[in-house]
């Protein structure tokens, strides 16, 4: 095995800059996975990993599913390629079709992106048109929140809330943005679910509309539950109360449900398993089980008709837009993805699975440097005690979870678990086991 396994390493690690990746330290001793079916990886010494975290919430539906790889063969052997300006082709049509069929309320009007971060570099610029094409272009200011993830553009990362992905670039963030103060509170430790405390702190957009003008506001951009930093769920009547504010000043509500999105809830998109219906919601990583890459922004009939009817027709009305925009081979995955979706009651089964999962990752609180644990729907996170400095523990954690047969996404200190949507009970044991066993043996050596 050894020897095959070998073929698999490429002649020279150093040329590719990884992303979001310790390269020095992963250089010497990579993980390549060559492999994956179902809820498992496949490493290059042959060894097999259970997937904890969907790739990056990614594969809901699992992997190689052989419905999404025969419809993107058969899409590129029919239309490779078609400019999305002012040409298109049907796949596209039927895919917003669909997906307007399972969006809250009337967020009907579909425009594609090619990931998350370009979903909400989309939504921030529709926010702007939309008022600008109403007569208010003096709303110029976004509100975002700490700790809140939007991606890795210029106008993400500026209304986001992490403090390791903006400040490098401090000096070209937007100005004019504002954030919310984060949700977790001290006394929402080991709470699973919604915690009862805490919807107050959706009264700092009325305090920052106050500071500055609620009519100068644009848009507020919010994740339903804060993902990326950990699975930061949202007091009760948080969000309500963040509609309520936003509909008093003429303020637009953006959820960014990115990861929440296709069911990681229970419920296809967090708007519904809160009950609160936004203006704007972006999506991507599931709409294609993270096969090829694509995003979507999903806004109410009343923003796609101010901004169209604003201009003479004939004429381009918004001036935006992607050369990868629904390619037809990301399509092809999505109207794929679509059709996994219902044949397979996914969303349903996720939500069959979510007291399983969450009574088996509150299972491990009695591990004495597990700090704390958050968990809704199929997503949780699990704070590891820091040492020294921020993520060093994350790190180890991570590396020891590898060894032992486990595969998910760190954040600093916190585990993000996610499971696949086909995880069978048997799968989350497997899961809950694992994890239990890498921070145990993470333990002994420290």
């Amino acid at each position: 095995m050894a020897n095959q396994s070998n073929l698999n390493i490429p002649n020279s690690l150093e040329e590719h800059w990884m992303p979001f990746t310790a390269n020095q330290d992963y250089k010497e001793s990579p993980r390549l996975m060559t492999n994956a079916s179902g809820v498992y990886y496949t490493d290059h010494h042959g060894n097999k990993l259970i997937d904890a975290s969907s790739g990056l919430f990614c594969n809901p539906a699992g992997h190689n599913r052989p419905e999404i790889r025969e419809a993107v063969s058969k899409q590129l052997e029919e239309l490779d390629y078609v400019q999305p300006f002012q040409q298109g082709f049907p796949g596209s049509f039927e895919l917003a079709r669909k997906i307007s069929q399972h969006t809250p309320g009337d967020l009907n009007r579909i425009f594609f992106t090619i990931c998350g971060s370009s979903a909400v570099e989309t939504a921030i610029k529709t926010a702007v048109a939309y008022h600008k094409a109403r007569g208010e272009g003096h709303r110029s200011h976004i509100v975002g929140r700490e700790r809140g993830y939007h991606g890795m553009n210029v106008g993400g990362i500026s209304v986001g809330g992490m403090i390791s992905n903006r400040k490098t670039f401090a000096s070209i963030l937007m100005p004019n943005v504002h954030h919310l103060r984060h949700t977790h509170l001290p006394e929402h430790k080991f709470v699973r679910g919604q915690p009862e405390t805490g919807v107050e702190l959706a009264d700092d957009l009325d305090r920052i509309a106050m500071n500055i003008g609620g009519e100068n506001i644009a848009a507020c951009i919010v994740e339903p539950i804060a993902g990326s930093t950990g699975t930061l769920v949202p007091p009760k009547g948080y969000l309500k109360r963040l509609r309520e504010i936003c509909d008093k000043h003429g303020i637009l509500l953006i959820f960014d449900e990115v990861i929440t999105g296709w069911g990681r809830t229970g419920k296809t998109f967090g708007a519904h398993s809160f009950d609160v219906i936004p203006d704007m919601m972006t999506m991507a990583k599931a709409m294609t089980n993270g096969v090829m890459p694509m995003g979507a922004v999903a806004s109410k009939e009343n923003i796609y008709d101010t901004i169209t009817k604003s201009s003479p027709k004939g004429t381009v009305e918004f001036f935006h837009g992607y050369t990868y925009s629904a390619i037809p081979a990301s399509v092809a995955a999505a109207l794929a993805m679509q059709d996994i979706f219902e044949k397979e009651n996914l969303i349903k089964r996720a939500q069959e699975m979510t007291s399983y999962f969450l009574d088996g990752l509150f299972s491990l609180k009695d591990i004495d440097s597990i700090v704390d644990i958050r968990g809704y729907g199929m997503m949780g996170g699990i704070d590891i005690k820091m040492d020294e400095r921020p993520g060093k523990s994350g790190y180890a954690v991570f590396k020891k979870l590898f060894e032992a047969g486990l595969s998910l996404k760190a954040t600093a200190d916190c585990l993000i678990v996610a499971p696949p949507f086909i995880c069978e009970k048997s799968h989350i044991d497997e899961i809950i086991e694992k994890l239990r066993t890498g921070i145990t043996n993470y333990q002994k050596n420290n």
